[in-house]
Formats: C-alpha cells, structure tokens, sequence
C-alpha cells in the first residue's frame, strides 16, 4: 500500500497538497455513493447506454435516472451524446471504473 507517511517536518507544501487531494478524493466519492449512481456506473462499465436503457435496467422512473445522470454529468464522471430524440451516456473517468473493480470485489464476489 502507498500510504503516505505523515511526520512533524513536512513542509506546508506538502500538507496542503494532501489536503487538497483529500478534497478531490472526498468529492469523487460523494459522487458515487449514492446507489443510484453506483447503478448507474455499474450499467454504464459495460458500455454507452441510452436513459431509457437506463430506466429500464434500473426499474426506475425517468425523472430519477435524469437527476442522478446530472449528478454524475456534473461531476464529471460521465458525458452524453444526443442521437435524435435519444440521450445516450458513457463514462468518461477512468477511476470510476477501477473504483467499481475495487466495490464488485469487496462485496460482489462470492467467496
């Protein structure tokens, strides 16, 4: 593990680059931590998905997908693409998918 070692002689540099990683990794995964948007990445690692796939696969309601959706869009983590009338998404942060890898091994594989 690449831990870092805080001591007493780190320079404040180093100190507020920590904080300020704390801050990105706090915000990343405020992001995630809702069931629906960790649903929704879950759908969305297996490739590009329409909102009415989305609705479909969660058994949830359009106004809800759409809302989660924006959240994820907000944060980043995933971009649309319009073909017609249809919205389609996809990922677009490498680190929800090896934060995914990391959940469905915690707590979705059968031991």
């Amino acid at each position: 593990m690449n831990l870092p070692v805080i001591t007493k002689n780190m320079s404040d540099d180093d100190i507020e680059k920590m904080m300020e990683n704390a801050c990105n990794a706090s915000n990343f995964l405020k992001a995630i931590s809702h069931e629906g948007r960790l649903m929704i990445l879950c759908h969305l690692a297996t490739g590009e998905k329409s909102v009415t796939e989305l609705e479909e696969l969660l058994s949830a309601r359009q106004a809800a997908v759409s809302q989660q959706l924006s959240r994820l869009r907000i944060e980043g983590l995933v971009s649309p693409r319009r073909e017609g009338k249809a919205i389609y998404y996809s990922l677009t942060d490498r680190r929800a998918i090896q934060i995914l890898d990391v959940v469905y091994e915690l707590f979705c594989q059968k031991k």
